[in-house]
């Protein structure tokens, strides 16, 4: 068994309410073993059979359509997959933690739709943002609650959908996957 972290999106925010226990329990009846959540609503840990990310990311967003009724993005990594973005994210050596960002995305967007963001974002605030593998890097420098770069203006440019963590956050959940 592969020890993998889902990362919901859209949730217990805007009317989407949803107990994690009430997850956790939905997720056990799927035969999803050691299920477990972290750091905060919308992490959870579990162990599954070896498989592409993208294929439990489909499963997951099925499950909480079916059993909630909620139209949710579902990130899923691996424990590697976890460590890699932690690691790539330029901003992590002198950002603050609270404010580095890993957007997990659900596809590979072009280059060139991460260039369209970054211009079409240029002068709207003192954000910094990288591109990594499914990945954005934002560095919200003065908080992520007022920035402008929200994940639908992300979303729409980069023609995927993504689920935001900050660095502590990540590091927590890590940690949590190596114990």
């Amino acid at each position: 068994m592969t020890r993998f972290v889902a990362l919901f999106g859209s949730i217990n925010v805007g009317g989407n309410r949803l107990k994690m226990a009430d997850l956790r329990h939905a997720l056990e009846r799927e035969d999803i073993e050691n299920v477990e959540t972290v750091v905060a609503s919308g992490n959870v840990l579990f162990d599954f059979d070896e498989r592409p990310t993208e294929g439990l990311e489909d499963m997951f967003a099925f499950i909480m359509k079916d059993r909630f009724d909620i139209e949710s993005f579902v990130a899923v990594r691996s424990r590697d997959e976890l460590a890699a973005a932690i690691a790539d994210n330029p901003f992590a050596a002198d950002g603050e933690e609270k404010l580095v960002h890993t957007q997990f995305l659900a596809c590979q967007p072009k280059e060139s739709a991460f260039d369209l963001l970054v211009a079409e974002y240029n002068g709207r605030g003192p954000e910094r943002m990288a591109l990594g593998h499914r990945a954005l890097y934002i560095d919200y420098v003065e908080g992520a609650g007022n920035s402008r770069l929200t994940g639908d203006f992300i979303a729409r440019r980069l023609g995927c959908p993504g689920t935001a963590r900050n660095l502590r956050s990540l590091r927590r959940i890590l940690e949590k996957m190596d114990s």
